[in-house]
């Protein structure tokens, strides 16, 4: 199979290319920028590009397929040769389906808990090495690739992102993937730029059920109450089961689950929430729940995900992906949560289209109302590449609905502050999409006033 990747350095993109490779295709891309990480596992295998930029010549007659990734523009010339010689163009989404629809398919959707509920099954079925293809949204401890497609295994575990598949196929990629077995870990609006109304957001999780497989099963999480409204009002011949979350308990800082006293090296009432998601998944496709308990005690969480970048004797600095409401909220419950007797330092960069829009800013009211000292960070360099009018403190403050709430658009300015405050006996959580405009976040971590 001869197959052409155009913006091939994307996340998922170059991922998708090294798994076609390791399986023998004759994989070719191109891209007009690839950073890293992508550059340098691209080049490990012999898939990088010679040249950035696009040239339609590379697009010939006995290409098998095209992948198109959401980084192309509609007018990409690779991709108006492809059309023009009528040659298969795919989404990536497409093309993993393509690759397993003869495979048990297991997709995990909903605006929060995805990536680590996915990684907590790989986890589980690597650590009783069972075979298996698999899609994530994060580098996973273990794993050598985000994407593993292969002609042997029986099944295949799937993060399902909700946002839009490519730009010629404006369909969400978890619509494409047709699962068996689906999770929906909860609802709550995001990516208004593409669902401008929370109405348009939560209609695509109901076309998402709609696509699960006749006598599949779906996964969904019982506290969340728009999503069992969703579920109730389906007319889906599927199986559905609830879950919530775990009986559990947590001793100095440590979560244990009951009643077994199984120590956990995760936290939080959002993991727990994951963890029983992944343990129903596990106990379809044939891991026991005590075998599940065993595994899963060994889990450190997904990259980004309540990272711990330094612990000192009363100081923990973590680090989050955090960047919507709903999942900023839980984080920050999370952490207060473990260390009651702990003042909290909680930073969040806003850095995402949607977090950046003057109307929805509003849905981040009271997210941060656990915080000891909330602080909101803006690099004052994204404002002017999205060309959008900078937000000032007052309409941070406002939308957040804190009046004890720091702004920062320096990332200067906001190293020298963190710098300076006494962190005995506090924790800091950073949490960002983005990059805190290129500050050294574990130098910092470890040179805090402790």
């Amino acid at each position: 199979m001869r197959i052409h990747f155009i913006a091939i350095g994307g996340s998922a993109m170059h991922n998708l290319a090294i798994a076609l490779h390791k399986k023998g295709f004759k994989v070719t891309g191109s891209d007009d920028l690839i950073f890293e990480p992508s550059a340098s596992r691209l080049s490990r295998y012999g898939i990088l590009p010679e040249k950035l930029g696009w040239d339609p010549a590379s697009i010939t007659p006995d290409l098998d397929a095209v992948i198109l990734g959401m980084h192309a523009l509609i007018d990409n010339p690779e991709l108006l040769r492809a059309q023009e010689l009528g040659l298969k163009v795919y989404s990536y989404p497409e093309y993993i389906y393509e690759q397993t629809k003869d495979k048990l398919r297991v997709v995990i959707g909903g605006s929060h808990g995805k990536t680590t509920i996915t990684s907590m099954i790989l986890h589980v079925l690597n650590y009783y090495q069972k075979d298996f293809d698999y899609l994530v949204g994060a580098q996973l401890e273990g794993f050598d690739t985000m994407v593993k497609v292969t002609d042997s295994a029986p099944l295949i575990i799937i993060e399902g992102d909700e946002y839009l598949a490519s730009p010629i196929d404006r369909r969400p990629k978890f619509h494409l993937y047709k699962a068996n077995i689906a999770v929906i870990s909860g609802v709550a609006w995001d990516h208004v730029n593409v669902f401008p109304t929370f109405e348009n957001y939560l209609h695509q999780f109901e076309l998402f059920i709609d696509t699960i497989e006749p006598g599949g099963k779906l996964i969904y999480c019982k506290t969340d109450e728009e999503l069992h409204k969703l579920v109730e009002n389906t007319s889906k011949e599927i199986i559905k089961e609830e879950y919530e979350i775990p009986p559990h308990c947590v001793t100095n800082g440590i979560t244990y689950l009951l009643p077994e006293n199984l120590p956990l090296k995760i936290f939080g009432d959002h993991n727990l929430m994951n963890l029983s998601a992944a343990k129903l998944v596990c106990k379809e496709i044939g891991i026991s729940e005590d075998k599940f308990n065993q595994a899963i005690t060994s889990f450190k969480g997904a990259a980004k995900r309540l990272e711990l970048l330094n612990t000192e004797k009363s100081t923990n600095v973590y680090k989050d992906f955090a960047h919507s409401p709903s999942k900023l909220k839980a984080t920050i419950e999370a952490v207060k949560s473990q260390f009651e007797e702990r003042k909290l330092v909680a930073c969040i960069e806003l850095h995402t289209f949607s977090s950046l829009n003057k109307n929805f800013l509003l849905q981040y009211a009271d997210t941060m109302i656990q915080a000891d000292n909330p602080i909101v960070y803006i690099d004052i360099k994204t404002f002017q590449q999205k060309k959008i009018k900078p937000f000032t403190e007052m309409d941070v403050r406002t939308a957040f609905n804190s009046e004890k709430l720091t702004f920062f658009d320096n990332a200067s300015t906001l190293e020298q502050y963190l710098r300076e405050l006494d962190f005995n006996q506090t924790n800091l959580l950073l949490m960002s999409s983005g990059n805190f405009g290129g500050i050294d976040l574990i130098k910092l971590a470890r040179e805090l006033n402790t």
